[in-house]
């Protein structure tokens, strides 16, 4: 199942860096699409507010 990025996302960018397959797209708060998220955790282990979880 794919990673989520919660309410606490302080859309600060790196997760986005961290994604191997550019699965994440930038906003108020950062979205992760599921079909192109492989569930590989680089994101949350990346995110320093703990904003990744798993869906």
């Amino acid at each position: 199942m794919a990673h989520v990025i919660t309410d606490a996302c302080i859309a600060c960018g790196t997760c986005m860096s961290a994604c191997p397959v550019d699965a994440i797209t930038e906003g108020d708060i950062y979205h992760i699409d599921p079909d192109k998220c492989i569930d590989c955790g680089s994101c949350a282990a990346s995110c320093p507010n703990d904003a990744i979880t798993e869906g």
